[in-house]
């Protein structure tokens, strides 16, 4: 059976979407991007909310673009060989290969992917994840915490959900501040 892997970049203060500007440094450090690129490689399906594909959509076309440093590339044709699923009620169609839209987020049916699959998924963006959390889908937390404290905007927890995770690993990167924890549930 796979695990499902929930994973973002975080505030300090926990915040996984920020009411106003950006989370802070880190993300576009090449070191913290090859650890990245090393980390999520084995993942075989990427389950999206609507603006969550939105954003990483733009890996289908990076290779695209002349002069991409290697861990950009590398990190496009990961993306470009997974699985996607994109929860939605109002996209239309999706413009990467592999991908597929569902029109509800069915726990079971995840439950389904999850025992069928040959390799982790993850759930990416925070109300997504937050349904994952709350139906106890969630074998793993990454959090990629930046040294910002933003003051608001979309938690990475969901309110009202209590987890008991033990640590799993984790890893500071001196150049950016920026610290890497995994969590398994217990």
């Amino acid at each position: 059976m796979a695990k499902l892997i929930y994973s973002m970049i975080t505030s300090l203060d926990g915040y996984a979407e920020a009411a106003e500007g950006g989370l802070g440094t880190g993300a576009e450090d090449p070191e913290v991007h090859t650890f990245v690129n090393d980390l999520f490689r084995p993942v075989g399906t990427y389950l999206y909310g609507r603006r969550m594909y939105e954003t990483m959509v733009y890996w289908e076309t990076a290779l695209d673009e002349p002069d991409q440093p290697p861990h950009i590339a590398q990190y496009a044709r990961d993306w470009q060989a997974a699985e996607k699923v994109v929860y939605s009620t109002t996209l239309d169609a999706v413009s990467s290969a592999k991908t597929r839209i569902e029109r509800s987020f069915d726990p079971d049916a995840v439950r389904r992917l999850k025992d069928e699959a040959d390799a982790d998924l993850t759930v990416d963006g925070p109300n997504l994840a937050a349904q994952a959390i709350a139906a106890g889908l969630v074998d793993e937390y990454h959090l990629f915490i930046t040294t910002s404290v933003v003051g608001g905007g979309k938690r990475f927890f969901p309110d009202g959900v209590r987890l008991d995770l033990e640590l799993a690993e984790e890893r500071a990167f001196a150049a950016s501040g920026l610290i890497y924890a995994r969590y398994r549930t217990r």
